[in-house]
């Protein structure tokens, strides 16, 4: 038998390697490259979808930032360099607290410059400005480096001086007032700065913020009265005269009737479209009666924060507010106030307050709910879910004070609204500050994404209408526009014209009532 020798070149063996693997090798790339194609189509759509919300995150850090800045400028007062007094309202609450929680002594004092209004008068604006300067630099040179100063009127001074009590505060505050009246002066500018203060501090009679700065402020008129150039520790048998503190249990009192008798008048200040003139609605305001033993409003509201009735008192304000505006037929929408802590409570009903609209003959769907959060919301998803109710009845939100304060923006990030009302103090700084006018254009640009209306308060001056309408924002109200009153005018307003003239702006402001 003879053995045939079978010779196997290497063409062969590739030969049959392919023949073999040809089917396994296709399929595989072809899986490879559709999983590319799916993974690159995966990457491009993930990318199109979170683009917005990049976007709105970038947008909300370019308006923190500006805010930011926008907000140093306004906590200062320009010509002396101090805070002014918003600063020292959100100083004083921040080392009220921290004193409290800690059992700290906290001295507050205030400052007036005597004669200041007769040398002002006399010697020129100029000398004025240079006596506060003087007065400023003063304080600022002789003060404790935790204690801080602010001018919070045209000649009123502030000073905070934490860990101190009544007596060391008197000497800091003595102390100053040597070093403010030294000083050589000429023909055309004073030598040292006269003034008179008042010392109020913890431990002592102060049960709340307030009542220590009525307490300085006692002081300070005492002082003022009894030969000037002096520094008065507050006591309460020598200037309760001056000052009127009641107990918490007597302010629950007075706010609890003024709630149940209705003793408060509604009054209204006109909204109007910046393009056309014509009023887009109104913005319910409420003025305590003079018997109601409240002073004003703000002394109201801070009584029912204070006590705890700030939802009852709010029930009864939208109730008075409504009324009135039904009587009145404004057209328009109607923006009534209420404390986002009056959504929160178990009480609240969308039901109720739909029943109140509807009683008064009024159209859920003209009402805006402007939220103010004088107190810090507590319970968001609460707050949240009556909003949404709100919303779904027809009512729509407004977000107040936005600028005012971080609560304003707390709100705006928490909440969806329809509205952006954005405060007088950005506003008013607008004319003046570039960053004011950055955050403005922001506020802008995100209420236009998110279809909200901007609305500009505190307009006071042509100069701040030209700069709210020059930044494309829809609405306004303010002072120049129209005060708020209990016979609001519905008829459209001159624009062109009140840009360019001031003398509208003297005669309203000469005799209209508040």
């Amino acid at each position: 038998m003879f053995a045939i020798p079978i010779v196997i070149t290497a063409p062969m063996v590739y030969g049959l390697a392919w023949g073999f693997g040809a089917s396994l090798v296709l399929p595989t790339v072809a899986l490879l490259a559709l999983a590319a194609i799916l993974g690159s189509l995966t990457v491009w759509l993930s990318r199109r979808v979170l683009e917005p919300a990049e976007r709105l995150e970038s947008a909300r850090r370019i308006l923190e930032d500006a805010y930011d800045r926008a907000r140093s400028e306004a906590l200062r007062d320009t010509l002396t360099g101090l805070g002014n007094h918003r600063a020292f309202q959100e100083e004083m609450e921040r080392q009220w607290a921290t004193a409290v929680r800690h059992n700290q002594p906290l001295a507050l004092a205030l400052v007036d410059l005597d004669d200041f209004k007769r040398l002002n008068d006399s010697r020129g604006h100029a000398v004025g400005d240079v006596l506060l300067r003087h007065a400023a630099t003063t304080m600022a040179g002789y003060l404790r480096r935790s204690d801080r100063a602010f001018r919070i009127g045209g000649d009123e001074f502030a000073i905070i001086m934490p860990g101190a009590d009544a007596d060391r505060g008197q000497l800091a505050v003595r102390r100053v007032l040597a070093g403010s009246l030294d000083g050589e002066g000429d023909d055309r500018t004073p030598g040292g700065v006269s003034f008179s203060a008042g010392i109020s501090a913890i431990p002592g009679h102060a049960r709340d913020r307030d009542s220590l700065y009525r307490q300085a402020d006692a002081a300070l008129f005492w002082s003022k009265r009894h030969g000037r150039t002096c520094v008065t520790i507050y006591d309460s048998e020598r200037h309760d005269g001056a000052l009127s503190t009641r107990p918490l249990p007597e302010l629950s009192t007075l706010v609890a009737r003024v709630a149940a008798t209705g003793a408060m008048r509604a009054v209204f200040q006109p909204i109007y479209d910046l393009t056309t003139g014509v009023p887009r609605g109104f913005e319910g305001l409420i003025r305590p009666l003079p018997d109601s033993g409240f002073a004003d409003p703000a002394s109201l509201f801070q009584a029912a924060e204070a006590t705890g009735r700030t939802a009852e008192l709010d029930i009864a304000c939208l109730n008075t507010v409504m009324e009135t505006a039904a009587r009145l037929r404004l057209p328009g929408s109607l923006t009534v106030n209420m404390s986002p802590r009056t959504l929160e409570i178990d009480d609240f009903s969308i039901h109720a307050l739909i029943r109140m609209i509807v009683r008064h003959g009024l159209d859920p769907r003209h009402i805006v709910l402007e939220l103010t959060e004088r107190d810090a919301v507590e319970d968001v998803a609460r707050v949240r879910r009556a909003a949404d109710a709100c919303r779904v009845a027809g009512i729509r939100l407004a977000a107040d004070d936005i600028g005012a304060g971080n609560a304003g923006l707390r709100l705006l990030s928490q909440l969806k609204f329809d509205i952006v009302k954005i405060d007088l103090s950005l506003v008013q700084g607008g004319a003046v500050h570039d960053a004011s006018l950055e955050v403005l254009r922001t506020l802008r640009d995100l209420a236009d994404r998110w279809g909200a209306l901007v609305v500009a308060e505190g307009i006071e001056t042509p100069a701040q209408l030209e700069i709210v309408r020059s930044l494309g924002i829809g609405a306004g109200q303010g002072y120049l526009l129209g005060r708020p009153t209990d016979r609001p005018s519905t008829d459209p307003i001159d624009l062109e014209g009140l840009s360019r003239s001031t003398d509208w702006l003297i005669d309203k402001l000469r005799v209209l009532p508040t």
